[in-house]
């Protein structure tokens, strides 16, 4: 009995995890929804690694739960919080178009409002440029990576909401007061 007992703490323990994670996801993707009227330049996000192996993960985790819920009459909420993460948002959360919206930039992780971004700098690579975006509340810096057709629209896009003063640079390091913040571009 102590095996059984152990499983089952263990699965409840995973799906309380992966309740968090579900209800991240769906706070994300609500938000997506709410901006995505805004959006001024964004393309779609290439599949994760192993989006294949996720995806069989979530038809293994559909047939176990419903084997322990309809054959065998057990409880499965560790086995649905995995399944619903699995089978349904995962594959949602690919959806989030990333780039720039009105308020601010879809990174690779999150969103960051223009207001909060204290510096930017670009990473060149082979296929894709990376924009770094260092936050001004957290000693963080995101990525986005850019396709390279995007690469001179979302330079002019930073441009314009720098001149426009969505995004400034002032209070961070030392300001003379002798630059224009559009060249940081």
């Amino acid at each position: 009995m102590n095996a059984q007992r152990f499983i089952t703490a263990t699965l409840y323990l995973l799906g309380a995890g992966f309740l968090v994670a579900n209800a991240r996801l769906l706070i994300e993707y609500a938000r997506f929804i709410q901006r995505r009227r805004g959006a001024i330049l964004v393309w779609p996000q290439p599949k994760p690694p192993y989006y294949g192996m996720a995806l069989a993960i979530g038809v293994m985790l559909g047939g176990l739960v419903f084997y322990k819920v309809v054959v065998i009459h057990r409880q499965a909420f560790g086995e649905i919080m995995m399944f619903a993460y699995y089978a349904y948002l995962m594959p949602l959360s690919t959806r989030i178009r990333r780039g720039f919206y009105e308020d601010g930039i879809w990174a690779d992780t999150t969103f960051i409002k223009y207001e909060d971004v204290g510096g930017i700098s670009w990473r060149e690579g082979e296929h894709e440029v990376t924009l770094m975006v260092i936050s001004r509340l957290r000693n963080l810096a995101r990525r986005l990576k850019v396709p390279g057709d995007k690469y001179g629209a979302a330079r002019r896009v930073l441009r314009d909401k720098i001149g426009a003063h969505a995004i400034h640079f002032t209070g961070t390091g030392l300001d003379l007061g002798a630059h224009d913040e559009r060249e940081i571009v």
